[in-house]
């Protein structure tokens, strides 16, 4: 094909878009509808628990009016990431809820369901073999931190999607996918050249995130050729700018020209960038350079226990002049205080505590360049044990300790720490960390995600 249009409603589905956004990209004719399903931004409960980040109403909201306009018009449509972290369950909630829509609106379609979660044995093995390696700053693995993760997921590439189409799909569900694969896969299928695909793809993952302004969450539409691609964004408020463009290319990415892809790496050096009208910009001369070695990203997520939370503020200067002071004195006396009260149970072993000052560094900690603390401060404390019920108990010591414990300046034992809620301790439940950021070396691309076929 001497040109391939792509339309993506949204940087990820849940988060809405326009329709009539919608509406006038369908005007435009494209080959393919995609969209991104999640990411790693909400951080690990996702994958740890494989659950959606975002509500099933508005998944479902969202999934359903691309589904209508790509069946109506006989495109395919591609969704990866499903559920926002890609693991079984995550493709399962997200098949049932395109499942159920397809049942409502009497729609028929060959579906393929691509699964990222990756089998412990296989990937055991593959360690075995030295296939496996981290990527940094990440640790080494051993097998006991594959046999501790609750979920692996691998990052697929394109060569899933292709399989899927070149077997009839037309509609794909898959699991955790590289973002910019989800575009890349049908230009690359029709013969364009990979640097133009690549980096339309990347342009496009994120829905209208590249245009100059934006207000809301909503689509992009991209034209792509045999040398040049063109992006504009279907909603007349938005604009696209060889600036915003070329900003979005180097948005998440480690290095600033060398975008790294399963199969290569998409070369951006000599890109260039022309406003072609006031709303929409063409883009040429990317390359893409084949990898010496194809691998596929690993994401992990581990239980480390379970959480309980006591949110507390304080106002006084007094106070706040010597809170490190304060903070370190409350909780060596409190670590006493627990083991004499709990079996002997550590700070930092047995339990962890954690205390977020929010008005100080709550957001950077030690990273923190400014020291000077604001006229108040929030004080955010997160316990961390085995069990749901211990963290509570031990969060309820650490709330009445806090409060009584003395300050210096003052006399009596009443501090100005205040809890808006009551009861003060909030149960999180499960808490997950990540624990791989790794690549693995497959035998071939296909090889780490199994393929089913269904006729809706």
């Amino acid at each position: 094909m001497e040109e391939v249009r792509a339309f993506a409603p949204t940087g990820v589905i849940g988060s809405s878009y326009l329709e009539s956004s919608l509406a006038r990209a369908m005007e435009w004719e494209p080959h393919f509808i995609g969209s991104d399903g999640g990411s790693t931004d909400h951080g690990p409960d996702a994958l740890g628990r494989g659950k959606c980040m975002f509500p099933r109403q508005a998944v479902k909201r969202d999934m359903k009016l691309m589904l209508q306009a790509a069946r109506s018009s006989n495109i395919p449509l591609l969704v990866g990431s499903a559920g926002t972290a890609g693991a079984d369950l995550n493709l399962e909630w997200a098949s049932d809820v395109l499942m159920e829509i397809a049942r409502e609106e009497g729609l028929h379609f060959r579906l393929a369901l691509i699964h990222a979660e990756q089998d412990k044995e296989y990937l055991k093995n593959k360690l075995r073999q030295g296939k496996i390696r981290p990527l940094h700053p990440a640790p080494d693995i051993n097998e006991e931190a594959i046999d501790k993760a609750s979920h692996i997921v691998g990052m697929m590439g394109t060569e899933p999607y292709l399989r899927a189409m070149d077997e009839g799909a037309q509609v794909v569900l898959a699991g955790r996918s590289s973002d910019t694969s989800i575009f890349a896969a049908v230009p690359i299928r029709n013969g364009l050249p990979p640097g133009v695909a690549w980096h339309a793809a990347k342009i496009l993952e994120c829905g209208a995130a590249s245009v100059a302004v934006r207000r809301h969450p909503d689509g992009m539409m991209a034209w792509l050729r045999n040398d040049h691609f063109v992006v504009e964004a279907p909603n007349p408020d938005y604009i696209c700018t060889p600036q915003s463009i070329a900003s979005h290319t180097l948005y998440e990415n480690a290095h600033p020209f060398h975008l790294l892809e399963p199969s290569g790496m998409l070369d951006v050096t000599g890109a260039e960038y022309e406003a072609i009208s006031d709303r929409a910009v063409r883009v040429w001369g990317s390359d893409f350079v084949p990898a010496d070695k194809y691998t596929i990203k690993l994401e992990a997520a581990e239980l480390i226990g379970y959480q309980s939370v006591i949110i507390g503020s304080i106002r006084d200067p007094v106070m706040i002049r010597q809170l490190d002071s304060w903070l370190a004195g409350m909780q060596e006396r409190l670590d006493q205080r627990i083991r004499g009260s709990f079996d002997g149970m550590e700070m930092g072993k047995d339990y962890k505590l954690f205390i977020r000052v929010y008005g100080l560094n709550g957001t950077m900690g030690p990273l923190e360049p400014v020291r000077t603390p604001g006229h108040e401060v929030c004080l955010v404390m997160e316990v961390t044990a085995d069990s749901q019920e211990l963290a509570t108990d031990l969060a309820d010591a650490v709330e009445h300790f806090a409060l009584h414990y003395p300050v210096p300046e003052w006399h009596g034992l009443i501090s100005g720490l205040a809890y808006p809620y009551s009861p003060a301790v909030l149960n999180r439940g499960a808490v997950y960390q990540f624990s791989m950021n790794h690549v693995v070396e497959p035998g071939d691309p296909l090889e780490m995600f199994p393929m089913e076929l269904v006729e809706v």
